[in-house]
């Protein structure tokens, strides 16, 4: 039995790879460790609760003593890093919660697997890192060679740990790997976050409010596949190797927005143009050829099926999110 060690387990993409790998790896136990932040949140989890492989541990990775003393008493063989904070206006708002975080937590999480001699840690990283394409060159995408070009806190402190990451292979010969992920979606999503917050406010009936006329695209990956590459780069991929990983769905989002109101039967007249965000990335495009060619991973979603999956779901799961969508 392998014990997987799976931070911010709790969360949006962290809870659905808890569910993934208790599914795909029925012979392995899996441990959550979070802080239950504003988007962590534990009910999320009760299912995952009754399973006798399943363990969630309450704590911050940035406390380098209790995540020691997790550490000997878990003694994880993979460690998994979902733990960060991750919204880009949050970011702008209050920078130095960002940097704790996703820094030195990523820090003190390197070390604890350095003093423990896991087998392998893998950072959760971001598209975000290589900051943005031009709307007119529709030929450009990112690379694992793309150079790091952050646009916000959020980004730089997301480049900053993957720069950590591949520091500790070099010097301390720690196993490690890396993803970055274009935009997710799908089941468990906060409701801050685009589709979330558009499918829920138009069941509400409120304006939908829309960055700018809506032009910024993004490359759309639904949670499970995210999840099925990361399990494939953690138990396969090349120690020191980034993978991108994204879901050949780039989309306007205002584009978005509409095939949303579609599937709700609701108004267009519900769209509410803002102002821009402050750095607003214009457009996020992965080159995922690398994990394709060495690993055999390929999105198996696409973003119309994966839409109207997530749209069902929140119109079945109404008491996972209303408190949530209240407290906003």
């Amino acid at each position: 039995m392998k014990t997987f060690f799976v931070t911010g387990g709790a969360g949006f993409i962290g809870a659905n790879f808890v569910y993934y790998m208790l599914d795909k790896h029925p012979e392995d136990q899996v441990v959550c460790f979070d802080k239950l932040t504003y988007a962590g949140n534990l009910e999320t989890l009760n299912d995952a609760m009754k399973n006798p492989r399943f363990k969630f541990i309450k704590g911050d990775i940035a406390d380098r003593d209790f995540v020691y003393k997790t550490f000997e008493e878990i003694k994880p063989d993979y460690v998994i890093n979902f733990a960060a904070e991750s919204h880009v206006d949050r970011s702008i708002d209050t920078p130095e919660i960002f940097l704790k975080t996703n820094i030195f937590g990523t820090s003190v999480l390197l070390d604890a697997c350095r003093k423990f001699e896991t087998e392998r840690y893998h950072q959760v990283s971001t598209d975000e890192v290589y900051g943005d394409l031009p709307l007119d060159r529709p030929d450009l995408f990112f690379t694992e060679q793309t150079n790091l070009h952050t646009s916000s806190p959020y980004s730089a402190s997301k480049a900053s740990a993957d720069l950590l990451v591949q520091a500790y292979v070099r010097t301390f010969k720690i196993p490690a790997t890396i993803t970055r992920c274009s935009n997710n979606y799908g089941r468990f999503h906060y409701p801050e976050k685009l589709i979330p917050l558009m499918i829920l406010n138009a069941l509400h009936d409120k304006k939908l409010p829309v960055y700018g006329v809506g032009a910024n695209v993004r490359d759309w990956l639904y949670v499970e596949d995210h999840c099925s590459a990361i399990d494939l780069v953690v138990t396969k991929g090349r120690i020191g190797e980034v993978y991108n990983v994204g879901g050949h769905n780039e989309r306007h989002n205002i584009d978005v927005v509409k095939a949303i109101l579609k599937q709700l039967n609701k108004p267009e007249s519900l769209i509410e143009f803002v102002t821009d965000r402050k750095g607003h990335d214009r457009r996020y495009a992965i080159d995922a050829t690398k994990i394709e060619t060495e690993l055999g991973w390929k999105p198996q979603t696409k973003f119309e099926d994966g839409l109207k999956l997530t749209i069902d779901w929140y119109l079945a799961n109404r008491s996972w999110w209303e408190k949530l969508y209240a407290n906003q």
